[in-house]
């Protein structure tokens, strides 16, 4: 399944020294994809600090210059200069989203409507995840899907002569799906609604209203979201600061926790409530984690958080959880390993269908490095002693989240922890060893004399 031009590059991780200092983790993925694709949909100029300079961001960049924005780099800072919505020109070549499942899918929704032919491509991994969930809504709109391979990419997307706003009901905690349908909305005259039965990220909600869009989210006694977009609005540039992603400070905050006389602050991280499902279960399992210097920036809460090293227990992390934490399972089933007693997760069957089936690899990985647990097909139940053996290699297929995971499992082993491949990690977080080194971390390429 890997490509030729991919070789493998083995990373151990070593447990030694307290991890102590502060570090900033990479600007959010979610924040920076949209940034890229709202500012190419505005009129005049938006800039961006803090983006995330990551494979899949850089790859919805290239595809809204595709799409006839300017999209440029000086110094530190992006600019976009954008076309108005509706201005999008028909792209000469494939969209190739490499790995980008939320850029292609939310890219879906951006050009779905527009009355030309736009295909999609990926590489074998985002080429083997379904696609059906945007593309149904899309067909609900009077898209046509002129090719898919059994709802999978390449596929290929004309826009409807006269596209309908509809009223579509997510059937799955989906933020990409429920994305979809807004943005495709942006180019429909009349109104486009969204009924979302459990409450995902809502980041696309919260920037286009920052942008300009008529847009409004009313929730019933039930806690149904109903979000209400009005097509063909005057979207402006903005200036836009990324906070710091919370999936990537996961691997920070778990290792800190871990390993023995830690004592870490991860600035600027984005605290949106939709996404703090693990620093709320790390604290649960007594994890001693402090929120300091609050502050909102972009309608976002953002807050550095303090970290020390703690004695964890087991817990019942709530299905409901899972939305807001779907990213971060990898990392929380490492934090588990070190707890003391039973961790139960449940209601996770969305790890299936993530870059790798990361239920499967978590399990596989855990169980290489002598921590006993028990997989199901929805469901992740590890036995935490308090310790793990280590000493294993984990199978990473591909997957950055997998890779990072069990990098930070082996910085407080008995054992080293060896990953098969760390080559991916660059697709979310370009520089995780070298901010891991500086705190103390140690790491090695099998092979190398120790």
């Amino acid at each position: 399944m890997t490509s030729h031009s991919h070789t493998m590059r083995p990373r151990a991780a070593h447990s030694g020294s307290a991890l102590k200092g502060a570090m900033t983790v990479p600007g959010d993925k979610s924040i920076s994809h949209r940034a890229m694709m709202f500012g190419a949909m505005a009129m005049g100029r938006t800039t961006v600090s803090g983006l995330l300079e990551g494979e899949d961001v850089l790859a919805t960049g290239r595809a809204m210059q595709a799409l006839g924005a300017s999209v440029e780099k000086t110094g530190e800072t992006w600019t976009i200069d954008g076309l108005g919505v509706g201005g999008f020109l028909e792209p000469t070549d494939d969209l190739d989203f490499g790995n980008a499942g939320t850029g292609v899918r939310l890219t879906m929704g951006l050009v779905g409507a527009y009355r030309f032919v736009t295909r999609f491509v990926g590489d074998a991994s985002l080429s083997a995840r379904p696609m059906g969930r945007v593309l149904d809504p899309l067909r609900a709109i009077g898209v046509e899907v002129v090719e898919h391979h059994d709802n999978r990419l390449p596929v290929a997307l004309r826009g409807p002569r006269t596209p309908l706003p509809v009223d579509y009901r997510v059937p799955m905690a989906s933020a990409q799906v429920k994305s979809c349908v807004l943005l495709a909305g942006l180019v429909i005259p009349g109104e486009t609604r969204v009924v979302e039965p459990i409450m995902t990220r809502d980041h696309t909600e919260k920037m286009l209203a920052g942008f300009g869009a008529d847009i409004s989210v009313g929730t019933d006694e039930a806690g149904v979201r109903t979000i209400r977009v009005k097509g063909l609005p005057d979207l402006r540039g903005q200036d836009i600061v990324v906070p710091g992603d919370p999936s990537s400070a996961g691997f920070p905050l778990v290792a800190g926790l871990i390993v023995p006389g830690s004592d870490i602050t991860i600035t600027n991280v984005l605290m949106n409530p939709t996404r703090t499902g693990l620093i709320e279960t790390l604290i649960e399992m007594g994890g001693d984690i402090t929120l300091e210097n609050r502050r909102t920036s972009g309608g976002e809460d953002i807050a550095d958080l303090r970290v020390r090293h703690s004695r964890l227990r087991g817990v019942i992390v709530p299905p409901e959880r899972a939305p807001s934490m779907i990213d971060e399972y990898p990392v929380l089933a490492v934090a588990a390993a070190y707890a003391q007693g039973r961790t139960e997760m449940a209601g996770i069957e969305e790890l299936r269908v993530k870059e790798s089936d990361r239920l499967a690899a978590v399990a596989r990985g855990l169980e290489a490095n002598g921590v006993v647990c028990e997989e199901g097909t929805d469901f992740l139940i590890v036995e935490g002693t308090g310790g793990v053996r280590g000493g294993g290699t984990v199978k990473t297929h591909l997957d950055h989240r997998i890779a990072m995971s069990f990098l930070v499992m082996g910085l407080a082993a008995d054992r080293p922890v060896t990953v098969d491949d760390d080559t991916m990690i660059a697709t979310s977080f370009p520089s995780f060893a070298a901010d891991f080194t500086r705190l103390g971390a140690s790491f090695s390429a099998p092979g190398d004399a120790q």
